[in-house]
């Protein structure tokens, strides 16, 4: 391949009504800037200095990602929000073209100019409150790439999922790309930074700058991020927000639904992990997320890490372990010099000690692990934080049958256990299994070892399962089995 960067560092190139500074890496329309990540910027200059041409994906992917192992989605989701932010296809206007099979084709007319650089306190930047991005996301193109698409014919979107499992990077990602959407702009405000003293409408209404009455008018972004310890006034909230702004949209994040009648929910998983049984090769085990992540992060640490055929093994069970945990894994990366691979792998018997370990930069339930579960189970009630202690000596899935028999106690009797279960898988901890004939219910092993660790040695022991019940005739006990 050519190298592209032959051109005048000082040219610009123009298309349309943009100019396409290739020194400053900038894009205006008029005075007006167009934000964009450093990969769309590189997958535009290259389409655009080779305008009229085809550019395959091979060649699009190898130039962008020239060390990473990347899927095309990965291509799809940035040209997507190269045509979003260039109108591509309003008033008849066409930049980015598919050629199936082949690749992409820039097809509007370029013209190079050399000028001096634009004096950036002239322009008018992009309405925000993100924070600076400084790591990439990993594993979430695809469901990124559909959020994105979905954002602006919905009102209100709710990103639900355990502890850890990345809700607030996705969404943060989804409202960087969204930003030459919304004309008045995209706002974060964090619930996690806001007590239930404050008055929560003022507060967001005042991040906004706008009130009730000038909401009407308003075409934007509004992210609510962590609004699970107070979901109460965020539904009553955003149900005023939203019909005293017509134009305004809503991105939630919560690990329990909100439960409004506009409100779609998009659960969250974790990164994929590769199974105890499978036989990788490194290309293999580098098309699992958990095992990109944990590779990634880990060449911050250590330069020129790379993943060898004889780390495989420890490197799919760590990740294995951590549940494939976005935040689990990061956390688990930070000792990767004090302990190196294998130690890393012998210390997940006890995860939760592991992962106490912080980053002292994150918000304070992100700098451990146990901070983030801390912040769930303290949202719980009584019946609630008793129900997950219990259920944590299962270390398989189970059943609604399994746990009634195993957990049913007289502060928690088998009325309330039936919805308890359901309101701790409502609030994303426990994941449920559809089977063709039974639901069956599964605790991450990240939760399990803290939910373990929140039992008294006096408050539960197995001896209270009845002789006869199908714990003591073994069907039961080999759950609670290492």
């Amino acid at each position: 391949m050519d190298n592209h960067n032959d051109s005048n560092p000082a040219s610009v190139l123009r298309f349309g009504p943009y100019a396409f500074h290739l020194r400053q890496r900038l894009i205006l329309e008029g005075d007006r800037q167009l934000r964009m990540g450093g990969r769309a910027l590189d997958i535009l200059q290259l389409l655009v200095e080779r305008a009229g041409r085809v550019v395959t994906k091979e060649q699009l992917i190898a130039w962008v990602w020239p060390t990473s192992v990347v899927e095309e989605i990965n291509l799809r989701v940035h040209i997507a929000a190269l045509r979003r932010a260039l109108r591509d296809g309003e008033n008849g206007q066409r930049y980015i073209v598919n050629v199936p099979q082949c690749g992409y084709s820039f097809i509007a007319p370029v013209h190079h100019d050399s000028i001096g650089q634009v004096v950036f306190e002239s322009l008018q930047a992009p309405q925000h409150n993100l924070p600076a991005r400084l790591t990439p996301v990993t594993g979430r193109d695809a469901l990124v790439g559909g959020l994105v698409r979905q954002m602006p014919l919905c009102r209100l979107m709710t990103v639900t999922g355990p502890a850890g499992v990345g809700k607030t990077t996705v969404a943060l990602r989804v409202a960087e790309l969204l930003l030459e959407h919304f004309r008045d702009g995209v706002w974060r405000v964090d619930l996690a930074l806001v007590d239930d003293t404050t008055p929560l409408l003022e507060h967001i209404l005042n991040t906004l700058d706008v009130d009730l009455a000038t909401l009407t008018s308003r075409h934007a972004l509004l992210v609510l991020d962590n609004c699970e310890h107070l979901r109460e006034q965020c539904r009553a909230v955003v149900r005023r927000l939203l019909d005293a702004g017509p134009r305004l949209s809503v991105l939630a994040t919560s690990r329990e639904a909100l439960q409004l009648g506009l409100e779609t929910l998009q659960p969250l998983r974790p990164l994929t992990v590769p199974k105890s049984s499978a036989l990788l090769s490194v290309q293999e085990a580098m098309s699992y997320s958990a095992v990109q992540l944990f590779v990634s992060r880990a060449r911050t640490r250590q330069q020129g890490f790379t993943l060898r055929e004889q780390d495989l093994a420890a490197v799919c069970d760590i990740c294995r372990k951590l549940d494939g945990l976005p935040l689990a894994i990061e956390l688990a990366v930070t000792q990767i010099d004090a302990l190196a691979l294998v130690g890393l792998q012998a210390q997940l018997g006890n995860c939760l000690q592991l992962l106490s370990h912080g980053r002292r930069t994150a918000v304070p339930r992100h700098q451990t692990l146990t901070a983030a579960l801390d912040w769930s189970y303290q949202c719980l009630g009584e019946q609630e934080q008793l129900a997950l202690q219990r259920l944590s000596m299962f270390k398989k899935a189970f059943t609604l049958e399994d746990a009634l028999s195993a957990s049913t106690c007289a502060q928690l009797p088998a009325s309330a256990l039936v919805a308890v279960i359901a309101q701790l898988a409502g609030k994303s901890l426990l994941a449920v299994e559809q089977g063709s004939a039974l639901v069956r219910y599964r605790m991450l092993n990240t939760t399990r070892s803290y939910a373990s660790a929140q039992i008294a040695p006096s408050d539960f022991d197995y001896r209270h399962v009845q002789s006869g019940s199908r714990a003591s005739s073994g069907l039961l006990a080999e759950q609670f089995v290492e």
